[in-house]
């Protein structure tokens, strides 16, 4: 129930309120400059997910070839893929999530949070964290609150 409750949420309540936002906006601004505003941000967003990703993907192959695991270079990864998608889907509240998971600063608070969430969900038993070596294969699973 939770699940449908968050995927209602993030398809059908967050894009409404990216409308309105916009929509408000163009009325206070014109339509032209909000649609400037929405393309300059993704421009600048791709830019930066770019920049923000080849440095990180440097930092994975560095730490790999060290012999050391590069878990939190891997979250930065993914935070950067999240931040990178959200900033190229039209809307000012996505592009605020966008640029707090790209920018260095945002990220690295993200990160805590992220870290200490699945640190919750492995201790609870709610992660699952499984491989199987003879087939290079990994699953996990993330149980419902």
């Amino acid at each position: 129930m939770i699940i449908l409750f968050k995927l209602v949420l993030l398809f059908t309540v967050i894009p409404l309120l990216e409308l309105i936002l916009l929509i408000k906006l163009s009325q206070l601004w014109g339509a032209v400059s909000t649609i400037l505003l929405v393309a300059i941000t993704g421009i600048i967003g791709a830019k930066l997910t770019k920049l923000e990703g080849t440095s990180t993907v440097t930092e994975i192959n560095s730490s790999l070839a060290e012999g050391t695991m590069p878990t939190d270079n891997l979250i930065d990864g993914l935070l950067i893929l999240i931040g990178g998608a959200m900033l190229i889907t039209p809307g000012l509240l996505s592009d605020l999530v966008g640029f707090a998971c790209i920018i260095p600063l945002t990220r690295s608070k993200i990160k805590l949070l992220t870290k200490e969430r699945l640190k919750r969900l492995i201790t609870t038993g709610s992660f699952h964290f499984s491989s199987d070596n003879s087939q290079e294969e990994v699953n996990f699973t993330i149980e419902d609150d």
